[in-house]
């Protein structure tokens, strides 16, 4: 029997329409968790994102439990029994029976789905509103007001203990000893319009917190004195707990706090904990589980140590990337910055050094890496292995943007534009044409040649043709007083994002430009624009657009892509990636989305016969490498049809089944990818 080599001699596409982003965040872990809820060795955390995590082992690891809860604002969780209580900012109460597989709006009879916190008592759960209190004695089916004696109905948190139910307020503290038939207010030696925000108990004391101090109450909440010694004047309180006699309080940006003396004093307890902006504290036994803006962290020993704990916890807020070589960064908020070796199969933290983890952006230049933070620009030479500081000169530490061009680094401010030299060692402020622009705010740089243009807060785009020694405004046919999020360089084209007004371009080095926003969403706001050859894409809170014409049209690319607030793109070899917020990584070949578009002359993949009727037999050439390659069938209209792992160098696929016609073949693993047409009989 013939074998056949396919020729291809004219051109073809194909579109593989169930091609979809795939999210690659092994190792990627961390995030904001704003909330969470205990049970035994069950744990469940919410985002500032919108996800939700559940941890069945005492937080080894994490899966994401979201279905049905995406993209909304998570405030409070409660357990009872197996049953499980999500509040939301908006949406009300959902309800979970099966470990957050599948969550149900449970909201009958609310009047207010502003939820702020849960209470349970025995098989009564109360929830705290922006519109007063409710109870449900029947797992949520149903919910009715009890609010009499309350004078204050924007409930900030509940607690009970024993047979009282404590509610905080704007207004201070009510208590109930009926199951919230009437409520009377307890707020002797309180100051006037304190907000209590967080309740605690400890044997007959009662802990109340406020935003800035901490009350205790040794006679259910007849008196209140303040327990506050040892905080710092200006610290902001977010969470209390209590193991046996010890106090704990989260707090922002100063960690956790201990008290073993019912609050008399407080000493922090922070060894381990990278992450200090402390969010929600729970306990189970001797496990204090702590909430952070880096994700959840765990102590058995009442917080002398502390140790990350976030397996599977893939919720980071992705900020930036750059491409060293095969080596891909990523930036993230408040979690620093991770390195993938291997297309993204897996990351690692790579945080030696940075004193700060709040990464805004990323640049190289050879072997050197840069990372932009609030506290200024830190260098690694050794890929990211360690850092140091680099900030000599630098007046206005917060930066936000970061480009190299030949030998010069510029950082872009909260001040304006820092130019280095010499890698980093020394910075001077080139802002000559900011001039009456006070603190003028650098969103985002980029080179084309000899230019550098400038994104500002509120200022459009600005020119330099000269290092940034002047710079001058190109505004010409933007709209006035806007934010430019994001420019992109690809040849003579220069492409701007701009907040609320889409994208527009430039063919001229900015002295004119043009909205090019057919095809994408009205007022969206985008946050970054790559290119790849003549195809641009643009990240934006709405997912991934793409153009192949300059930007005269767009269409959307977010197959797959649960988590479509894209933050910030990167193209390495042949993948696209897409940085979330809240989502982590996601990535998607290049080809998935472009379709192929290529005149083939002799491809390294046989099949044969060619047409064929039942059999077809694949060949591949013994140099190639089948581990994980995969054969797939696409019809025209790029509709996958069959799928199956490559075993043998020579695969014998049974296509009886397809009607006649005219098939595409993909065959690929994570070295290559080959396509060819054949012929159905």
């Amino acid at each position: 029997m013939k074998k056949f080599y396919i020729l291809l001699i004219a051109i073809f596409t194909i579109n593989v329409s169930n091609a979809q982003w795939q999210p690659v965040n092994n190792g990627l872990y961390g995030g904001t968790v704003t909330s969470m809820a205990i049970s035994g060795t069950k744990i469940i955390a919410a985002s500032f994102a919108g996800s939700v995590f559940l941890s069945l082992n005492n937080g080894t690891s994490w899966t994401p439990v979201n279905s049905s809860l995406s993209n909304m604002f998570l405030t409070s969780f409660t357990f009872n029994g197996t049953n499980i209580f999500a509040g939301t900012y908006g949406n009300g109460v959902f309800l979970s029976t099966n470990n957050g597989a599948n969550w149900n709006a449970v909201n009958t009879g609310l009047s207010s789905l502003n939820i702020n916190s849960f209470a349970v008592s025995g098989s009564a759960i109360f929830a705290g509103t922006s519109g007063g209190v409710y109870i449900s004695t029947n797992n949520g089916a149903n919910w009715t007001p009890v609010n009499n004696g309350l004078t204050d109905t924007t409930i900030l948190s509940l607690a009970v203990n024993g047979t009282n139910i404590f509610a905080g307020t704007y207004g201070g503290i009510f208590i109930s000893s009926n199951n919230g038939v009437s409520w009377t207010p307890i707020n002797s030696g309180l100051p006037p319009f304190t907000y209590i925000k967080y309740f605690a108990f400890s044997g007959t004391n009662i802990f109340a917190a406020s935003y800035s101090e901490i009350f205790l109450s040794t006679n259910n909440g007849a008196n209140w004195t303040a327990v506050s010694s040892g905080f710092a004047s200006n610290i902001d309180i977010t969470s209390i707990a209590v193991n046996g006699t010890n106090i704990f309080a989260g707090t922002y940006e100063g960690g956790v706090f201990l008290s073993t003396n019912n609050g008399t004093s407080w000493t922090p307890v922070n060894s381990g904990l990278i992450n200090t902006t402390v969010n929600s504290l729970v306990i189970s036994n001797s496990n204090i589980f702590a909430g952070t803006a880096g994700g959840v962290f765990l102590s058995n020993n009442n917080g002398t140590s502390w140790s990350a704990v976030n397996n599977g916890l893939s919720n980071l807020l992705v900020s930036s990337f750059v491409v060293s070589g095969t080596n891909i960064f990523t930036g993230t908020y408040e979690n620093g910055v991770f390195l993938s070796t291997n297309n993204g199969t897996s990351w690692t933290a790579v945080n030696s050094g940075l004193n700060n983890l709040d990464i805004s952006a990323l640049a190289s230049s050879g072997p050197t890496i840069f990372a932009g933070t609030s506290d200024g620009v830190f260098l690694s030479t050794n890929n990211g292995t360690s850092w140091l500081p680099k900030n000599s000169g630098i007046t206005k530490p917060s930066i936000f943007s970061l480009a190299v061009n030949g030998t010069n680094t510029f950082a872009g401010t909260n001040g304006g534009v820092f130019l280095s030299t010499n890698s980093g060692t020394s910075w001077t402020p080139v802002n000559n044409g900011f001039t009456g622009i006070m603190d003028t705010v650098i969103y985002t740089l980029a080179v084309s040649g000899t230019n550098i243009f400038a994104g500002t807060y509120n200022y459009g785009i600005y020119l330099s043709t000269n290092n940034g020694a002047n710079w001058t405004p190109v505004n010409n046919g933007l709209p006035t007083y806007i934010d430019v999020n994001t420019l992109a360089v690809n040849g003579n084209n220069i492409f701007a994002g701009v907040a609320d007004y889409g994208i527009y371009l430039s063919t001229n080095n900015g002295v004119s430009w043009t909205d090019v926003n057919n095809g994408l969403p009205a007022n969206a706001d985008f946050h970054s624009i790559v290119a790849s050859g003549n195809n641009i894409f643009a990240g934006s809170i709405g997912g991934v657009y793409f153009s192949n014409n300059n930007g005269n049209s767009w269409s959307a690319a977010n197959s797959g892509l649960t988590n479509i607030f894209v933050t910030s793109l990167a193209i390495c070899g042949t993948n696209i990636y897409a940085g979330t917020f809240g989502g982590g990584v996601w990535k998607r070949s290049l080809s998935d989305i472009l379709g192929i578009d290529e005149n083939i002359s002799n491809s390294e993949v046989s099949i044969y016969p060619n047409p064929a009727t039942d059999k077809l037999t694949i060949d591949l050439q013994t140099s190639k490498d089948i581990q994980n390659s995969i054969i797939s069938i696409y019809d025209l209209q790029g509709k996958l049809l069959r799928q199956e792992s490559i075993k043998h160098l020579q695969t014998e696929l049974d296509i009886s089944s397809l009607v006649k016609g005219i098939y595409i073949m993909k065959v690929y693993n994570s070295n290559y990818i080959f396509y060819s047409k054949f012929v159905k009989e």
